[in-house]
């Protein structure tokens, strides 16, 4: 599992015309499942994520979590971060677990942050067009996942 992290300020989401999701300051981060993650990597990375600490203190060091900041999570699906570009110049996505099995697995992960503590989860649309929207802070992205490939 990977979720790709953007530190932001404000992050909002719309598909078919409509916002489906608005944060202030947080994180938004883009979510892919592969074939073979369970329900043990879901709470990994939502424990991850919800303590990573990755805002800045008083000082400006990057010493405070999601949770210490009261901030907020937009959650996208992205099953592209399992794009293997490697041959040829069509990415293969076969890694990438199927809709159904990862759709369930997308909202066990929004769960699971909302269980960690996170105190706003706002989700994008599974499977769907979206439009996302974002101010970086610093900028900060960061790439995590739940095992070594």
């Amino acid at each position: 599992m990977r979720v790709l992290i953007q530190r932001v300020d404000s992050a909002h989401v719309e598909t078919e015309g409509a916002t489906v999701g608005v944060i202030g300051r947080g994180v938004v981060l883009f979510w892919a499942a592969k074939t073979g993650d369970a329900e043990r990597d879901v709470k990994w990375l939502a424990d991850k994520v919800a303590g990573l600490r990755i805002f800045p203190d008083g000082a400006g060091k990057m010493n405070r979590s999601l949770l210490e900041i009261g901030g907020a999570a937009l959650v996208v699906s992205q099953f592209t971060l399992y794009g293997d570009c490697r041959r040829g110049r069509r990415p293969s996505f076969e890694r990438a677990m199927a809709p159904i099995e990862a759709s369930r697995l997308y909202e066990q992960f929004c769960v699971a942050l909302e269980i960690a503590g996170v105190r706003q989860v706002e989700r994008g649309r599974f499977q769907a067009h979206m439009l996302v929207s974002l101010i970086n802070h610093g900028p900060v992205t960061l790439m995590l996942e739940s095992s070594e490939d």
